[in-house]
């Protein structure tokens, strides 16, 4: 029997929705927690779930990351309750606890208390087939009713208006015609669950319409009505505390469906002493929702492409913005060849990179930075790091100083989730001695010019991560012909059609065949090797990447 219902939202891939159990769950990214999420910053078991009298009991088990429920970090155990978001990592996960299931296998439960007949049926046999049934007045008003009420959602259609504006009209007319207390549209998530768009309650009513798990799967995804003439009496529903006290008896529901699938369903509610619904009116409102399910597509597309475009139009000032930041030159460094390369995996970059010389030209700093998360909250974190770091790289701070102060500056101004790796290097002209501080990113490559390795460890953690942290910076000579490659995870993490990863080892193997060469020539030989091993299948990461060759002959003084 389904307890509560998560709807999770990962920082990759499709959103997904999890019916948790009667029992204790754990959440993380290791193969052993009973619900594996794919991201790379979670917990390998980052918090236990557990169904409670009062909703949901929430316990981070001292994640690195940390828990968030609507926006505040807990600590320890917290209880959630129906709609509210939790946020582990760049995770983001909606809590359903409004759930009625009564039949184990989610079937409906239909008797002399309910009516479910297929919405499609009930459109089709609403014509008259007698001219007896022209000679009731009261058969001939509700028909003509009707005809008014479909006529007035046509003329609808053929009317340029926003989405919101339409549902008020189908509640507007709904009322009118089958007085209910209640009427509630629902209508269909990306991820596949239904949320309220658009309702009317009349005084003295709960906020939320009675439903079961089963009724929703029978009326949204199966396309059939439903009619519940007492719900006092029936088991879905009885139970409830608030229709009792509300004095709900009587619920219609229809779904919202076209050619297409699944759009949602609408769902009206009545105090029997008001108003107990009746199959004709359930046959009302299958006819007016097949009606509306067209208006609300067409009027949907048209928003969703409204919303596409002016997203693009900012999604390309944004890229413009960037690749602004980005140096559009590179530093002229007597004796040594570089080149840079920026790629992003969307329309813009969470990575990020700085060439810069300072000291009258002596000595040139390097800083390869990769924010958390992806698109355009992660360059506005890029955009922060080059607008905070320029101040202490002019200043002359040492890596490891400059480290200390950007993680000191950035948590003052982002959220508890928003950090970033970097690799920061000084390299001083005349010696070739470079002194380098690693916050929690890839380690380095130092090509020896006879094909040695030495990785540049990670010195410190990520920027941004905690309020305090000393960082530590390390020292190397670059000899005659030796090469640096910094980058970002994006090389090492890109994947083949078998979701197999580049991994450091071929980077390494690329490296040492073509040490011999100019900078340039490297950086190609990455990318052919990337691209080959990748195939067709496109890269989900950006990656970025400097390389700072020094020659093999000393320049001439």
């Amino acid at each position: 029997m389904v307890s509560y219902r998560l709807h999770i939202k990962p920082p990759e891939g499709s959103s997904f929705v999890y019916d948790g159990p009667n029992s204790p769950v754990v959440l993380g990214r290791a193969p052993t927690s009973d619900l594996v999420v794919a991201d790379q910053f979670l917990s390998r078991h980052h918090v236990r779930v557990a169904p409670h009298a009062n909703g949901l009991v929430i316990e981070d088990l001292q994640s690195r990351n940390g828990t968030f429920v609507n926006g505040h970090r807990i600590n320890g155990a917290a209880t959630v309750k129906h709609g509210d978001m939790i946020q582990i990592s760049e995770t983001v996960i909606r809590v359903d606890t409004n759930l009625f299931d009564i039949s184990d296998d989610g079937a409906p439960i239909t008797n002399e208390n309910m009516i479910i007949k297929p919405a499609s049926d009930l459109v089709r046999t609403q014509e008259f087939k007698t001219s007896e049934a022209w000679r009731s007045d009261h058969v001939l008003r509700g028909y003509v009713e009707r005809l008014e009420l479909l006529n007035e959602i046509h003329e609808a259609l053929g009317q340029s208006m926003s989405l919101s504006s339409l549902l008020q009209l189908i509640l507007d007319r709904v009322f009118h015609l089958l007085q209910p207390q209640q009427a509630v549209i629902f209508l269909k998530d990306a991820d596949g669950s239904y949320s309220k768009a658009a309702k009317r309650t009349q005084q003295g009513l709960p906020d939320d319409v009675p439903l079961s798990q089963s009724l929703i799967t029978e009326v949204a995804e199966k396309g059939m009505a439903a009619l519940v003439f007492d719900l006092a009496t029936d088991k879905r529903f009885s139970a409830s505390e608030s229709i009792q006290t509300a004095g709900i008896r009587s619920l219609m529901a229809s779904p919202l469906q076209d050619d297409l699938g699944s759009l949602g369903f609408i769902v009206l509610s009545s105090k029997v002493v008001k108003r107990q619904f009746t199959e004709q009116d359930m046959a009302l409102l299958a006819s007016l929702a097949s009606v509306a399910a067209l208006k609300i597509r067409n009027a949907a597309l048209s928003e969703e492409a409204a919303i596409r475009r002016a997203l693009e139009q900012e999604l390309s000032l944004a890229r413009t913005i960037q690749v602004m930041l980005i140096p559009d030159q590179l530093p002229d460094l007597k004796g040594y060849d570089i080149v840079a390369h920026n790629a992003p995996s969307r329309a813009v970059s969470g990575d990020y990179y700085e060439a810069v010389t300072r000291k009258n030209g002596e000595e040139c700093v390097f800083m390869v930075a990769d924010v958390s998360g992806k698109g355009v909250a992660a360059s506005l974190l890029t955009a922060s790091l080059e607008a905070l770091s320029a101040s202490p790289i002019e200043d002359g701070l040492s890596p490891y100083q400059i480290c200390e102060k950007l993680s000191r500056l950035l948590i003052k101004r982002t959220s508890a989730d928003r950090y970033a790796t970097m690799f920061l290097m000084t390299l001083s002209r005349d010696s070739g001695v470079l002194t380098f501080a690693n916050a929690g990113h890839n380690p380095a490559l130092l090509i020896r010019a006879d094909g040695r390795v030495e990785p540049l460890e990670r010195t410190g953690l990520p920027i941004g991560l905690l309020p305090i942290h000393t960082y530590t910076e390390v020292q190397k000579q670059l000899e005659l012909g030796d090469f640096v490659l910094i980058y970002t995870d994006g090389l090492t993490e890109a994947r083949n059609v078998h979701g197999d990863e580049f991994e450091m080892e071929k980077l390494i193997d690329v490296c040492v065949q073509h040490r011999a060469e100019e900078a340039a020539d490297i950086g190609d030989a990455i990318e052919a090797a990337l691209q080959d091993f990748v195939g067709d299948t496109p890269f989900d990461d950006d990656r970025t990447y400097i390389i700072i060759k020094r020659d093999p002959v000393p320049p001439v003084p």
